[in-house]
């Protein structure tokens, strides 16, 4: 019987992107074979969609399409179990193309999109056969469709945090460089009127709790209450940031400066709101090498 080390566990993992374990085993019942052990993954892995599909995927990646007119586009979130997964090229061919497929098909939500066409086969039918193919839960989680009064733009940062804006007028520099700046300054709304009531009022219950705390009279509280409430609103909406490229304009001066208008944006962040399993990847390795 051949030893099965981690690293061969390790070469085997980075070749199939099979869990751990699964790879140790096939590696096990191959007699240390490599080639035996990525068919015997390859086989096995064909029953194990429905049971991957119960653990938390929340790592992945965004990714957005936009028309070739500009005028329509999709901002995506596909999640999967692992970084590992997400950096698969065949799970990136496949939010890619899945991309692609909700801008054809139009689906109106997310329990809709599991049945359009994508390359002759369903959207739940490709899910399913990467996920026997790669070992892991991979699922999208969410989509935007934009219909454009202006012209859409698209950042993506890495793989995790994507931006499309709607912005009319300017040019396609101006559009990236406001789509940048969403993503580094993280804005909760274009104006005062897109910032939710609640949190503007919660912002200024505490101000007024500070001061009382601090002994400021009570003829004062109002007014450092507005204080307060003013510098929140300058940090949360986008028109009052400072533009990230430039500190001497704010975002409001520089769409002015370029006769442009922002009608809406969107930002998707991979795994937000999903709470995530800490994992040991160090020991993970540890545990297959000890079988």
């Amino acid at each position: 019987m051949a030893e099965i080390t981690a690293s061969m566990v390790m070469a085997l993992r980075a070749k199939t992107d099979a869990p751990m374990m699964d790879c140790k085993k096939a590696l096990t019942e191959a007699d240390g074979d490599m080639q035996r052990a990525d068919e015997l993954l390859r086989v096995r892995f064909g029953n194990k969609a429905s049971k991957a599909s119960t653990r938390v995927a929340a790592e992945g990646a965004v990714v957005a399409t936009i028309s070739d007119d500009g005028k329509s586009g999709v901002l995506l979130e596909v999640n999967s179990e692992t970084d590992f997964c997400a950096k698969n090229d065949e799970f990136k061919s496949f939010v890619s193309q899945l991309s692609l497929a909700i801008l054809e098909h139009q689906p109106a939500t997310i329990e809709a999109l599991s049945g359009i066409d994508m390359n002759g086969s369903s959207v739940e039918e490709v899910r399913a056969s990467l996920i026997g193919k790669i070992g892991e839960n991979i699922n999208p989680r969410r989509f935007q469709l934009l219909k454009a009064k202006g012209t859409l733009h698209a950042y993506i940062h890495g793989v995790k945090l994507g931006v499309i804006l709607d912005l009319e007028g300017g040019n396609e520099e101006l559009g990236k460089d406001i789509a940048m700046h969403i993503a580094a300054a993280k804005p909760r709304a274009i104006d005062q009127s897109g910032v939710e009531p609640e949190l503007i009022e919660a912002e200024r219950r505490v101000a007024i709790e500070k001061a009382k705390e601090a002994g400021k009279p009570e003829a004062m509280l109002d007014k450092i209450a507005d204080g307060t409430v003013n510098k929140f609103l300058k940090e949360v909406t986008l028109l009052n940031q400072i533009f990230v490229k430039d500190d001497k304009i704010t975002i409001e001066g520089l769409l002015k400066n370029n006769n442009a208008t922002i009608h809406s944006f969107t930002v998707f962040n991979v795994g937000e709101g999903i709470e995530k399993v800490e994992t040991d990847f160090a020991a993970e390795v540890a545990a297959a090498s000890r079988g």
